[in-house]
């Protein structure tokens, strides 16, 4: 009896008790990825981010989750933007040109991967570029620079001494540092350049019909998130203006601008995808040096420059990287 009333408590104990808990799944790090851009201008960039990350073991949606967070050109939105991913304490910030500062001010915990077209050095995200120090790291493109390298390429294609307008956003932190590179160019080569400043779709479209008003040469058009977001209307308004125009990524040429030179963007994020995985398996943005990419596209829309009726030099298409016919 005693033995039959033993089994029955011991059964009804077992029924009572709640079950062991099943083994729960680790909780997948979330890679907070701030841009000044719009989605649909930057789907390669991202498509190589997530390349860069899937190197390095991680891919979206099974071990990792990416928080996107577009200002879609106002890069006023960006601020809050990084402190609400600083509060959510994401594993990893990627952040690009006109959304580094703003990450660097939200946060000095969470580590940040950029994509920098600025001197990540003098603009103050790094300490250098071999120890970068603190909680930031990434890819340091030549942005500045490449605009002396465009402004004497668009002189080649529109030689003479008609002003070339150059459209730069006054909102990208890079703006001055861009402007003064191509002033002191533009002596150099003895060529008037007028500036547009443009920071909205409205602006831009205002900006090319001032440039044709002007009888402007030419325009260059120079590396900015949001005007890379603007590609398709970028290269409509030249087409509708038939304006021969410079662009910083060959992303432009391939819809049909005329020509481009600059960094491939796609392999810098593509790093910035490695460095945010490295840096996910444990490493520190302070160890691992800024990646500055020693390769430039020169591209060159053959078909363009022939609607144009614009006559592209033998010694220029030698030195191009790709001609699109």
């Amino acid at each position: 009896m005693r033995r039959r009333k033993f089994i029955a408590l011991s059964v009804g104990a077992a029924i009572s008790w709640p079950l062991a808990p099943r083994a729960q799944q680790p909780k997948m790090p979330v890679v907070g990825f701030l841009n000044g851009g719009s989605p649909d201008g930057y789907a390669k960039y991202v498509a190589g981010f997530l390349h860069g990350l899937m190197e390095t073991g991680y891919v979206e949606g099974k071990n990792v989750t990416v928080d996107y967070r577009w200002a879609r050109g106002q890069y006023d939105l960006l601020e809050a933007m990084a402190a609400d991913l600083a509060r959510q304490k994401v594993a990893v910030i990627a952040a690009n040109t006109p959304a580094a500062p703003v990450t660097k001010a939200a946060t000095s915990e969470i580590p940040i991967v950029f994509v920098s077209t600025g001197d990540a050095v003098i603009g103050g995200l790094v300490m250098g570029f071999n120890r970068p120090g603190g909680n930031m790291t990434g890819v340091g493109l030549l942005g500045p620079p490449l605009e002396t390298k465009r402004l004497g390429l668009l002189h080649e294609f529109v030689p003479g001494i008609v002003p070339i307008r150059v459209l730069v956003n006054p909102a990208n932190p890079a703006a001055d540092l861009q402007l003064q590179q191509l002033r002191d160019a533009a002596e150099v080569i003895k060529r008037h350049i007028d500036i547009a400043p443009a920071s909205t779709a409205l602006e831009i479209e205002r900006a090319f019909e001032i440039a044709v008003q002007r009888k402007s040469a030419a325009l260059l058009v120079v590396q900015d998130p949001f005007y890379n977001s603007q590609r398709v209307q970028l290269v409509a308004l030249a087409t509708r203006h038939k304006l021969p125009v410079m662009y910083p990524v060959r992303e432009f040429v391939e819809i049909g601008g005329l020509v481009s030179y600059g960094h491939n963007l796609v392999d810098g994020y593509r790093a910035m995808g490695v460095y945010a995985g490295r840096i996910l398996k444990g490493e520190k943005p302070a160890d691992l040096p800024v990646v500055q990419p020693t390769k430039f596209e020169f591209v060159i829309n053959l078909k363009t420059a022939k609607e144009l009726d614009l006559p592209v030099s033998a010694a220029l298409l030698a030195r191009a990287d790709d001609v699109i016919e």
